[in-house]
């Protein structure tokens, strides 16, 4: 009995919160659009992230065996064969071997560019939902004062508490939409954010790693 009671009483908040969801108008589906593409976006990034983020800890040692040897062929076919963004621009700099020291530098810097672009991908999707959502809240707002006023001004002095509670409704719960929406895109956007400096520092130590290889003699 008493299991059967919390369970009628959860589905009473439940569909209460839905409604009063339904109360804030069409807004809310714009509010509903900008989270979904939100969590979308963490999760989608997420994954990428991490993939990216995973190395093999013995990929630059054997890059450094296959270079002093000279096997640039084997070395080529290891980054090849590794799908992480070291990987590519080691590629990019081994593929350059030969010519100045500045140009292999730029070679492996425009290759990390293009990395770093791939990882921001929908970065823009959560500021925009971060900044966008309070607006489009703050909207909402103004458009249910509006319409409380105008439902007061038509109900002359037959006003009451239900004849506003349209519009007040409406002001209020797109402005906690809003800013519920705008704190979850705006915290996974400072997540991914870290996330990405990160990699990008790891990056950075293994390019110097590999640059390292190139300048130091052959045993």
């Amino acid at each position: 009995m008493q299991q059967t009671a919390a369970a009628a009483e959860t589905e009473t908040i439940t569909m209460n919160a839905f409604d009063l969801a339904l109360k804030g108008g069409w807004l809310m589906i714009v509010l509903l659009i900008l989270l979904l593409m939100s969590i979308y976006v963490l999760i989608e990034r997420t994954l990428v992230i991490n993939k990216a983020a995973k190395e093999d800890n013995s990929f630059m040692n054997r890059i450094k065996d296959y270079i002093h040897d000279g096997k640039i062929d084997t070395a080529i076919n290891l980054c090849r064969n590794t799908d992480t963004p070291t990987a590519r621009m080691v590629e990019k700099g081994i593929s350059r071997l030969g010519r100045p020291t500045a140009d292999v530098m730029s070679a492996i810097e425009n290759q990390g560019n293009i990395e770093i672009s791939q990882l921001e991908k929908g970065l823009p999707v959560l500021a925009t939902s971060a900044s966008g959502a309070p607006m489009v809240g703050f909207l909402g707002t103004v458009t249910g004062m509006v319409r409380a006023f105008m439902d007061m001004a038509s109900a002359g002095a037959n006003v009451n508490v239900n004849i506003l509670s349209t519009g007040i409704y409406e002001a209020l719960v797109t402005t906690v939409g809003g800013l519920i929406v705008g704190i979850i895109a705006l915290f996974a956007f400072n997540y991914l954010t870290t996330r990405i400096k990160g990699i990008v520092n790891n990056l950075e130590r293994r390019i110097m790693e590999f640059m390292d290889i190139l300048n130091e003699p052959a045993v």
